[in-house]
C-alpha cells in the first residue's frame, strides 16, 4: 500500500532517506493498528503478556516493510512503476537502489519478522507459525511470483484478510490462546479501513495500471464503482465496530470511534470528486490516519471496559 509523496529531486536524498521511502512509513500504522485492537480486546478478559504484544507489533511492522519492499522490487521488474505514475517515486524503478539490494532488504525484513515470531510460537504454539508463514507468503505473492494476485484484483482481499482478520484475531490469540467471536467482529472494521487505503491507491493509479496490464480491482470495476466501494467500506466499518457493545458483553466505550466520522465523510467526498495525483496522495495519507485514529479510539474504548 503506497502512500508517500517524495521530493521532486530524488537524487538529493541520502541513503537513510531513500530506505525510508522504500519502507513507506505512512503504511506502517496499518500494521500496528490491528495489533492494538486485538491486544486491547484480550485485556478486557485478563492480564497481558507484554513481551508477546511487543513481538506481535514488531513482527507485523517487519512483515509490512518486507511486503512494501517486495512490491517495490516486483513492480519495477514488471514495468508497472513508470514515470507516468501519479504516486511517489519507487526506489527500484527510480534507480535509487539496485534491485539486488532491495531484494536483500526484503529478505532481511521478513527474517526479522520470523525472529519476532519465535517467542509467539513458543507461547501460543504452531498456530502462530502457520499465521506467520501465510502472512509472509501472501506479502511476497502480492506482486511477486508467476501470477501475482495484486495484478488480478485480489489486493483488497489480501489486505482485509491479513491486516484485518488475521492481525486482530492473531493478536488476541497470542494473549489468550483462544478466540472469541468479538475478535472476529472487531477485525472486520479494521480490515475494511485498511483495504480502503489500497482502494484510494488504486483509484489514483487506475489509468497507469491499466496501461501496464495491472488488473487491480479499480481497473476491473472502473472509477465510479470503485469510488462507491470506498464509500461503502467506510460506511460499513462504523456499525460493525459497535456490534460487540450492542449485543455482546462490552460497554458503550467503543462508541468513541464515531468521533472519526467527519474525517471519513471528507475522504469520501475527496475521492469521489478528484483524479489528480496530489489530492489523491493526500487522501491516501489521510485514509491511513483515519484507520489509525479509528483503531486508537477503539483501543481506548476497549481499555475503558
Amino acid at each position: 500500500m503506497a502512500t508517500e509523496r517524495t521530493q521532486k529531486n530524488p537524487g538529493a536524498l541520502n541513503g537513510l532517506q531513500i530506505w525510508l521511502i522504500a519502507a513507506r512509513p505512512r503504511t506502517l500504522p496499518a500494521a500496528v493498528a490491528p495489533v492494538l485492537v486485538g491486544t486491547a480486546l484480550a485485556w478486557t478478559v485478563g492480564s497481558l503478556d507484554w513481551i508477546a504484544f511487543i513481538a506481535a507489533a514488531l513482527g507485523a511492522l517487519f512483515i509490512q516493510v518486507g511486503t512494501n519492499l517486495s512490491n517495490d522490487y516486483s513492480d519495477a521488474r514488471r514495468g508497472a512503476d513508470t514515470e507516468e505514475r501519479l504516486g511517489p517515486v519507487r526506489v527500484t524503478a527510480g534507480g535509487l537502489v539496485p534491485p539486488k539490494q532491495v531484494l536483500v532488504a526484503t529478505y532481511a525484513s521478513f527474517g526479522m519478522a520470523v525472529l519476532c515470531g519465535v517467542y509467539l510460537i513458543i507461547i501460543a504454539g504452531p498456530v502462530l507459525l502457520l499465521i506467520g508463514a501465510a502472512s509472509i507468503l501472501a506479502g511476497v505473492l502480492y506482486t511477486g511470483g508467476p501470477r501475482p494476485y495484486g495484478y488480478e484484483g485480489f489486493g483488497e482481499v489480501f489486505v482485509f484478510t491479513f491486516f484485518g482478520i488475521v492481525a486482530v484475531t492473531g493478536s488476541y490469540y497470542v494473549q489468550r490462546q483462544a478466540l472469541e467471536w468479538e475478535a472476529f467482529v472487531l477485525a472486520v472494521p479494521v480490515g475494511l479501513l485498511a483495504s480502503a487505503i489500497l482502494v484510494v491507491n488504486n483509484v489514483r493509479d487506475l489509468d497507469t495500471d491499466r496501461r501496464a496490464g495491472k488488473k487491480t480491482l479499480a481497473v476491473r470495476l472502473g472509477r465510479a464503482n470503485t469510488r462507491r466501494l470506498f464509500a461503502a467500506m467506510l460506511a460499513l466499518a462504523y456499525p460493525t465496530a459497535l456490534i460487540p457493545s450492542l449485543v455482546g458483553s462490552l460497554n458503550a466505550w467503543p462508541l468513541l470511534v464515531v468521533l472519526t466520522i467527519p474525517i471519513a465523510v471528507a475522504l469520501v467526498k475527496t475521492v469521489a470528486s478528484h483524479t489528480d495525483g496530489p489530492t489523491l496522495n493526500s487522501a491516501l495519507a489521510k485514509s491511513g490516519l483515519l484507520e489509525l485514529a479509528f483503531c486508537l479510539l477503539l483501543t481506548i474504548g476497549l481499555l475503558l471496559n
